[in-house]
């Protein structure tokens, strides 16, 4: 499945509901379904520099494609996160480095984050780009 269609999917579920409570909700259930981080991976490293909770995200590269696992001590941020992973783990680098991740937008995610919520969000993207550049630039 491409990038856009999983987006596609994500902006079909969040339609489902009308009210932005219930939105919070649905992202909060997203977050429980995290794969368990392992504490080993609970690096300043991995920390996302920019967040106003603590949200962490590792990333490993195989067959080409690069997967991410992500924590946050913070119920609406680890949902985001689980987003994000969704949207781009088990793409290669460059799919993840030319995404336009509009699916923010047309859930109206980016209109219901207060600015710093906001700004981790933006980090977080940063980040995972990162991750696709540097596994890009491993492979040449």
């Amino acid at each position: 499945m491409t990038i856009n269609n999983i987006q596609d999917e994500i902006i079909d579920e969040f339609s489902i509901f009308e009210d932005w409570m219930d939105k919070y909700a649905y992202l909060i259930d997203l977050g429980n379904e995290l794969t368990e981080f392992d504490e080993n991976e609970r690096t300043d490293q991995n920390l996302i520099d920019g967040c106003q909770s603590k949200v962490w995200f590792s990333a490993d590269y195989k067959d080409g494609k690069i997967s991410f696992i992500a924590d946050s001590d913070a119920i609406i941020t680890k949902g985001i996160a689980s987003l994000l992973i969704r949207v781009l783990s088990n793409h290669t680098p460059d799919e993840i480095l030319e995404s336009d991740l509009y699916f923010i937008e047309k859930i109206g995610l980016n209109q219901h984050l207060s600015p710093t919520r906001s700004n981790g969000l933006m980090s977080m993207i940063k980040q995972l780009k990162l991750y696709a550049m540097a596994y890009k630039s491993l492979n040449k």
